[in-house]
């Protein structure tokens, strides 16, 4: 069945999900017990002490040459400043071709309108890790998974804005070798911080993502706002935004073409995210425009099991999207309590596609 209707979605969730008691890890920043504080804000744009350009590094603005080292070498450089005022990393105008690089602390790195950041396709520039504890194993294969193109871990005070400045995942290598079952590990993220806390990411357009876009896991104090994310609507598994087992996060602003979930809380997979017992909780979702034929604007979920607690989302405009249940992607052995789900429409607007 389609229907359309011409409105503007403004829909309150409150959800409140079982929380299961379990395994910490060692680098876990584990959240203590905190009353709600969606009001937060987080300023750090522009009020670092120390900056300097990707070319005062050797960057080359070509699109052909590889600036995976140039990236690394200058945050390396910045990290000294990290207790003196913190830095800042300028990426100019000119397409960046550059493999996996990682952040670091008290550090913002801010991309010129004109900037584009591409993902190579030399997958001897994207590291190898672990599966997240969390899952276990990885989601495209058992094995590990191949590090975001941005990646941070134990982190404090960061930002990756501009001046909607653009990042390209090159994704459609990615999807076709993913398709044809030639991939030994997970493909990559744009963007994943995980185990840190006090994150803004802003101002982008995000394009051709291997797998999700975004991705704050094990972390706390987020802010995702003005972001434009836009792939394919057949392409596999490029979710837009995607806290995972995050205390309080702030989604707002955004416009997201999908082909998958434009948001998905998520929480860990199975037996592995209920023993590692760490939910989503205290999200805010406003001022969304999603479009995603095949996939939910909003999913709880599938991977939960850690739990899902307090998600709220108001303002939301769904122009095609599929109806999808709580969980209804997940497997059954999965233990999960619902309750106090509560929906307020006001001027709803969707074409859905059944």
């Amino acid at each position: 069945m389609r229907a359309q209707v011409t409105k503007v979605i403004s829909v309150l969730f409150l959800v409140a999900l079982l929380s299961i008691r379990g395994a910490e890890s060692r680098k876990s920043r584990k959240p203590k017990p905190e009353t709600l504080t969606y009001s937060f804000e987080y300023t750090a744009i522009n009020c670092r002490a120390h900056s300097a350009s990707l070319t005062d590094y050797g960057g080359v603005g070509d699109g052909t040459t590889s600036n995976t080292k140039a990236f690394k070498t200058a945050i390396s450089n910045l990290s000294q400043y990290a207790s003196n005022g913190g830095a800042q990393l300028y990426v100019p105008a000119g397409k960046w071709l550059t493999g996996s690089f990682s952040l670091i602390s008290h550090f913002t790195l801010f991309l010129h309108k004109d900037a584009v950041l591409l993902a190579s396709q030399d997958m001897t520039e994207w590291p190898v890790i672990k599966p997240l504890p969390s899952y276990g194993r990885g989601r495209d294969a058992a094995a590990g998974r191949y590090t975001s193109l941005i990646f941070g871990t134990n982190l404090t005070d960061v930002t990756i804005t501009g001046e909607n400045g653009t990042i390209d995942g090159q994704g459609a290598f990615w999807w076709q070798n993913f398709h044809r079952g030639k991939l030994k590990y997970t493909r990559p993220y744009l963007i994943e911080i995980m185990f840190s806390e006090n994150v803004q990411i802003s101002s982008l357009t995000l394009l051709n993502s291997p797998n999700w876009n975004i991705h704050p896991v094990y972390s706390s104090n987020i802010v995702v706002q003005g972001i434009t994310i836009i792939a394919p609507i057949t392409s596999p598994n490029t979710d837009g935004i995607n806290p995972d087992s995050c205390t309080n996060t702030k989604i707002e602003d955004c416009y997201i073409v999908s082909g998958d979930d434009c948001v998905a809380v998520k929480s860990g997979w199975d037996e592995y995210g209920i023993a590692f017992g760490w939910p989503t909780k205290h999200l805010i979702v406003r001022r969304l425009t999603c479009i995603s034929p095949y996939s939910a604007v909003i999913a709880l979920g599938s991977e939960m099991s850690g739990g899902i607690q307090d998600v709220r989302a108001e303002d939301i405009t769904a122009i095609q999207y599929r109806i999808w249940g709580p969980d209804q992607n997940s497997h059954r052995k999965r233990r999960i309590c619902e309750r106090h789900i509560c929906e307020r429409n006001d001027n709803a607007y969707h074409e859905m596609g059944l």
